[in-house]
């Protein structure tokens, strides 16, 4: 199983439960703060025991988060900035939508933060769904089936651009490279995180290619659709154990902290190991929710 951190252990249930900070509040403070804000949120999770810091690939703010005219910034950009601001924090963007780079660009600045980071770093890759801003800036939009066939074959040139083998030409039905070449190669070929639930194409591109699965679906749901990835786990003879699973929640954990720690052992009693979390924007300073969960809810997870 691909692991990284500590293991925040909750062992209850024979897991260890880590937790990563999902940040996207680029509203709380002026343009002016926002770079020294997230460097010292991001070394503050780093401090109090998070094993990854994630930001989201949006060019607007998500509409049901905030307004899209909010402040946002650009995820690899802001990643490479953080890669020099921490130390041992895990960084990825949660998730990358297929549709924004060319999968040779992308292999080529994942390549170069991994560098950059020291090998702190795990791809997060999804088929995209935010349909505004890539009318807005004149993004192509296909329909999902084509989507998801453009995610698979990125999927299959990062494994070639990463691979000993990696200079030759890449033949696909969406995507052709004359050549791969990927100088510096990354530290080690960072882990694949595949963000989404789509039972028929998704997990199956799960079961196939990632280290990772990360869900934002509801626990009443999750039953089943890991019942689904482990199907398409035994359909192209992939060990289920392999991939780790983790999913992200938008739920206020100061709201009520014993209703927190009930969902935190929801997830561990369905074999989930990490959780994000973070602050919404504008609701709170950001470095002082870190350093709360690391006082008021950190120790207890760990007990």
């Amino acid at each position: 199983m691909t692991k990284w951190g500590s293991g925040r252990a909750n062992r209850r249930y024979g897991h260890a439960m880590d937790l990563g900070l999902h940040y996207h509040d680029f509203l709380s403070f002026p343009p002016e703060r926002i770079g020294t804000t997230i460097a010292a949120t991001a070394r503050a999770a780093e401090d109090v025991g998070f094993t990854l810091f994630t930001v989201a690939d949006h060019m607007f703010q998500m509409e049901m988060i905030g307004r899209a005219e909010d402040p946002f910034l650009e995820s690899y950009t802001t990643l490479g900035f953080l890669a020099g601001q921490t130390k041992s924090i895990t960084l990825a963007a949660l998730v990358t939508a297929v549709t924004y780079r060319h999968p040779g660009v992308l292999v080529k600045a994942m390549t170069t933060l991994d560098v950059l980071a020291e090998g702190r770093t795990i791809l997060g890759l999804g088929a995209a769904w935010y349909q505004r801003e890539h009318d807005a800036l004149g993004i192509p939009f296909p329909p999902a089936a084509i989507r998801l066939e453009r995610l698979e074959e990125t999927l299959r040139i990062c494994r070639q651009m990463w691979s000993d083998d990696h200079d030759g030409p890449f033949e696909g039905k969406h995507f052709r490279l004359a050549e791969t070449i990927c100088q510096p190669q990354p530290l080690r070929p960072p882990p694949i995180l595949i963000g989404g639930s789509g039972e028929r194409r998704l997990l199956r591109i799960v079961a196939q290619y990632a280290d990772i699965w990360n869900t934002t679906d509801g626990l009443s749901r999750l039953p089943g659709k890991v019942e689904v990835l482990r199907r398409h786990c035994a359909s192209v003879d992939r060990d289920f154990s392999q991939i780790r699973l983790t999913a992200s929640t938008f739920v206020d954990p100061f709201s009520n902290v014993d209703v927190f720690l009930r969902l935190v052992d929801s997830y561990a009693e369905l074999g989930f190991t990490l959780l994000t979390v973070g602050p919404l924007p504008g609701r709170t300073d950001p470095v002082g929710f870190v350093e709360r969960f690391g006082e008021d809810i950190l120790p207890r997870i760990s007990d």
